[in-house]
């Protein structure tokens, strides 16, 4: 592999962006792609199949033969609030490969015996996510139904791109939360990527059914996601 890209590949994964390392087969020549790069044709089809799924593979077009390398950074999920759906969706998404981080401020929930093995922040979000910021890689789930906890993680998210944004309330609190995330000055197109009342709509009624329903909406974010550059 030609030294100069793999230290293009390096900085890419190590900023946490996509990247996809294509090699003809035939003459061994390889060029780095990322998300929303023109290929056209099958060959692009199958780029775009390989970022979406995040599995490499071999393909042949129009009688070459390529390797697609893909490397995505691991999925993240940052849940705002160490409640009960909480509790649920953590193991979860942890089955699901997702790396996970609980946020509350509220030392009364945020505790290691009710999420024991997950990285837990018992502090605000606006301190935690100073220094560690979102990505597009990331999805969010606020569900402490507090505005002084939520609304920031929320505004946070949604300036980052993260690929899933999701608030837990009636759509009479979402109406009141999408005023206040107004006067912070966020647009009425990036408010309406927030996915309120969350998770997919299956009748959930306890909060191990409405984590279930939260997942299948954050799984579904990720791998339908639009292929533009991050």
């Amino acid at each position: 592999m030609d030294p100069h890209l793999l230290k293009k590949l390096n900085v890419e994964r190590n900023a946490r962006r996509a990247a996809l390392l294509l090699t003809d087969l035939g003459d061994g020549r390889d060029r780095l792609l990322a998300p929303g790069d023109e290929v056209a044709g099958a060959l692009g089809e199958a780029i775009e199949r390989s970022f979406r799924s995040g599995k490499s593979m071999s393909v042949e077009v129009d009688g070459r033969s390529y390797f697609l390398n893909v490397h995505l950074p691991p999925a993240r999920l940052v849940i705002i609030g160490a409640v009960h759906i909480s509790q649920a969706l953590v193991p979860m998404a942890r089955i699901a490969g997702f790396d996970l981080k609980v946020i509350d401020p509220r030392t009364a929930f945020a505790t290691p015996e009710r999420f024991d093995g997950v990285e837990l922040l018992a502090e605000w979000p606006e301190d935690v996510l100073a220094q560690s910021p979102l990505d597009s890689f990331t999805a969010l789930a606020a569900v402490t139904h507090d505005p002084k906890i939520d609304d920031y993680a929320l505004q946070a998210a949604l300036e980052a791109g993260c690929f899933y944004v999701g608030a837990l309330g009636s759509r009479k609190t979402h109406a009141k939360r999408v005023e206040r995330l107004r006067e912070r000055g966020l647009s009425e197109e990036d408010i309406g990527r927030i996915a309120s009342p969350i998770g997919l709509d299956i009748g959930a009624a306890n909060p191990e059914e409405i984590a279930v329903a939260v997942l299948a909406q954050i799984i579904a974010a990720l791998r339908q996601r639009p292929m533009v550059s991050a």
